[in-house]
């Protein structure tokens, strides 16, 4: 379980800097002087969004959802944390979608925009580190029926006209 545990935290770390480090490359898109360096620089993007960031995020993610099983984590905190990772992989969608527009004839980043995405990331990463490292005891909202396995047959009434 240790390695485990160690392949999940170098992912988060890789795709937490991916998310954090893209829009800076983004915004070099207004300061390119020719079609070759442009050709380049999305060429670099790309890879990094495709190659790197993303199987990380999928490692992640998969690396922390046989951890969730292993572990038995089922704390009200954990289930803050996941609400942030979702953040996240939200980020982590949205930085596509400007890759695929971003190379377009005519298309730039604006200083606003980077400045929004990277603290946004920033935030959200911070977030789940705080969370993960502080542990907070967090009151547990959801309701005894949804953490029983079977708990919900509980809640439907059989109106069947059938006997079992």
């Amino acid at each position: 379980m240790i390695w485990l545990k160690f392949l999940h935290v170098a992912a988060i770390a890789v795709w937490s800097a991916g998310l954090i480090c893209l829009p800076g490359l983004y915004v070099r898109r207004a300061h390119v002087p020719d079609d070759d360096a442009l050709h380049r620089l999305q060429t670099m993007v790309r890879f990094l969004y495709v190659r790197i960031v993303s199987p990380a995020a999928f490692v992640a993610v998969g690396s922390g959802t046989a951890l969730i099983f292993l572990r038995e984590t089922f704390e009200p905190w954990f289930s803050l944390k996941l609400v942030f990772v979702g953040v996240m992989v939200v980020i982590h969608i949205l930085t596509g979608l400007v890759i695929i527009r971003l190379f377009e004839e005519g298309s730039l980043y604006p200083v606003w925009r980077f400045v929004m995405a990277t603290a946004g990331a920033l935030v959200a990463v911070c977030l789940v580190l705080f969370i993960v490292l502080a542990k907070p005891a967090l009151p547990d909202l959801i309701p005894p029926v949804l953490r029983d396995p079977g708990g919900l047959s509980g809640l439907v009434v059989d109106l069947s006209p059938f006997p079992k």
